[in-house]
């Protein structure tokens, strides 16, 4: 019988979405395109007598995570969780989703409860939908590559390519609150006229159409303006991350361009989803 399981899930980018409203929380999340990372959550999870969550991100500890919690309560079980993750929560990295689903991958082994990845993924997605939080990262993080969404909920990935091995250069000023912007009819009113309606053809097209997708929806806020442009005389593509205060690059001369403005991390296209790490008995 194991007493901890450490489990992995990668993080996701929105390029551009659009908002789905269904009746349930299957039928409910985003369709769009975004980049699956190498970086994302990792999630320890121990047997206890209590449920107790420990969040660190970006070198930041946080005591308790409510949709963790929440997964748990609905699992039926009892743990000590560790999320750990080099990239800053709420800065439109996919972590949420990513924790949640480390997090249950780790406890469905480390509880014997032979879940399988739809009913995981689902339940991830539910509590990430009804909590307003990133709307399409589940299905997302299902699987590597760059990932084009056509329908909502967890079986809506229409393809995903895996792209030229290149690092992926990302710089975060500040979080936004997604659910004040997935909440804001006008928001929503811009994000759906502004939305591409199509998958991209590789990962040019790919940031070809986030930025047109960034510039049309108003969402580009004045302090990332000056580093899409620094990233335009460079001739690096860019755009900004959907949801945060950021802006996200491909290629080797990335790195050198956004570290003008501050803190740079450093990540790549994931080959894969989330997997089991460690088991220990």
């Amino acid at each position: 019988m194991p007493t901890s399981v450490k489990a992995f899930s990668p993080g996701h980018i929105s390029g551009y979405f659009s908002k789905v409203v269904g009746e349930v929380p299957e039928c409910t999340g985003s369709i769009g395109a975004g980049l699956v990372l190498s970086e994302g959550v990792t999630a320890t999870v121990e047997r206890s007598d209590e449920t107790e969550v420990v969040v660190v991100a970006d070198g930041i500890e946080t005591i308790g995570s409510p949709p963790i919690e929440e997964a748990l309560e609905r699992m039926k079980v009892q743990a000590l969780v560790m999320t750990e993750s080099y990239l800053p929560m709420g800065s439109g990295f996919g972590l949420s989703a990513a924790s949640l689903l480390a997090t249950i991958i780790a406890a469905d082994t480390l509880f014997s409860l032979s879940m399988g990845m739809s009913e995981i993924t689902r339940l991830a997605h539910d509590i990430e939908v009804s909590r307003g939080n990133g709307l399409g990262d589940v299905a997302a993080e299902r699987g590597g590559g760059l990932v084009c969404r056509s329908s909502p909920g967890i079986n809506g990935v229409a393809s995903r390519q895996m792209v030229p091995e290149m690092p992926v250069a990302i710089i975060s000023l500040a979080p936004i609150s997604t659910q004040q912007v997935l909440a804001s009819p006008e928001s929503m009113e811009r994000v759906t006229a502004a939305y591409p309606g199509r998958c991209p053809a590789d990962i040019d097209d790919f940031f070809a159409l986030s930025r047109q997708f960034a510039e049309s929806s108003g969402l580009i806020t004045d302090p990332v303006r000056p580093i899409l442009s620094a990233c335009d005389d460079a001739n690096v593509p860019a755009s900004m991350t959907m949801l945060g205060e950021g802006v996200f690059a491909y290629g080797e001369k990335a790195e050198a361009v956004l570290s003008q403005f501050g803190k740079v991390y450093i990540t790549s296209v994931a080959d894969e989803g989330p997997k089991i790490l460690e088991v220990k008995r």
